[in-house]
């Protein structure tokens, strides 16, 4: 049985013949870690909201920086990597080692080819640890049991959720999940989040995305999204889009409706 273009419908384990938003998003940051279904919908997705690839390389940019930024300003020695995708430049791991060589990384995925790709990649340095989860983000129950092999969840932890969380679809259920991770962390860790902000592209980008076969991926009123904040101490600048957070040098562009921000746990 054949996929789209004469692909196999499934190469060890990999289904090749539906698109899968990891490797969707490694086309338009420009990687090579995708299959003609997934470059068929990135196109069409290209075409019909241009600022997606501005969105995929905004957050990659915003990644690094608050990894950096919690690592070197506020000690932050642990990260979970909650859908993580196919590695790239700038890496958790690199980031938070190039800061402090002890650092662990446990990254989460559900995708095989993004397994196979992190063991091969994602090595981390030897005074530190790297780890990857082959699980459901959603089942935090079992992400939780196998990261803490790598992760002390006693001391302060950075949960990752970027550009991840609109592919739960019920908001309540989104937040339940952010809690169910940062209920079983102590005080001083962290929260790293961003998704896309609904505005009518947005949304009509989110419904082509869907049809394209691929697991939905939802835009949010920013007022809903800030809510994922509550009861969390937003780090400066707060909430709002990525572009705007910390960046390196003055930004003078048009900035990305992807919002996010980065929390503190009291």
């Amino acid at each position: 049985m054949t996929g789209e273009q004469g692909y196999p419908a499934a190469v060890d384990g990999i289904d090749t013949g539906t698109p899968h938003s990891a490797r969707v998003w490694n086309y338009w940051l420009g990687g090579k870690d995708n299959y003609e279904v997934d470059r068929r919908l990135g196109a069409t997705m290209e075409e019909l909201y241009p600022q997606i690839i501005e969105i995929a390389r905004a957050s990659r940019a915003f990644q690094a920086r608050a990894v950096r930024y919690l690592a070197s300003e506020k000690g932050v020695r642990q990260f979970l990597d909650l859908g993580t995708g196919l590695p790239t430049a700038n890496a958790t791991h690199e980031v938070a080692q190039d800061v402090d060589p002890t650092a662990r990384i446990v990254y989460v995925d559900n995708d095989p080819i993004v397994l196979a790709h992190a063991r091969a990649l994602l090595t981390s340095r030897p005074e530190g640890a790297t780890d990857y989860v082959h699980a459901d983000l959603r089942n935090a129950e079992t992400v939780l049991r196998e990261a803490a092999k790598t992760l002390d969840l006693d001391r302060p932890v950075a949960v990752m959720l970027l550009s991840t969380l609109g592919h739960v679809a019920d908001s309540a259920e989104a937040s339940a999940l952010l809690r169910s991770y940062l209920d079983a962390l102590p005080s001083g860790s962290f929260l790293m989040q961003c998704d896309t902000i609904e505005t009518p592209m947005t949304a009509a980008g989110s419904d082509e995305y869907a049809s394209g076969g691929a697991m939905p991926y939802i835009s949010r009123p920013k007022e809903i999204m800030a809510t994922f904040a509550d009861g969390l101490d937003l780090v400066e600048p707060g909430f709002g889009s990525i572009s705007l957070w910390r960046p390196e040098k003055r930004f003078t562009g048009t900035p990305v409706e992807q919002w996010g921000f980065v929390a503190a746990k009291p």
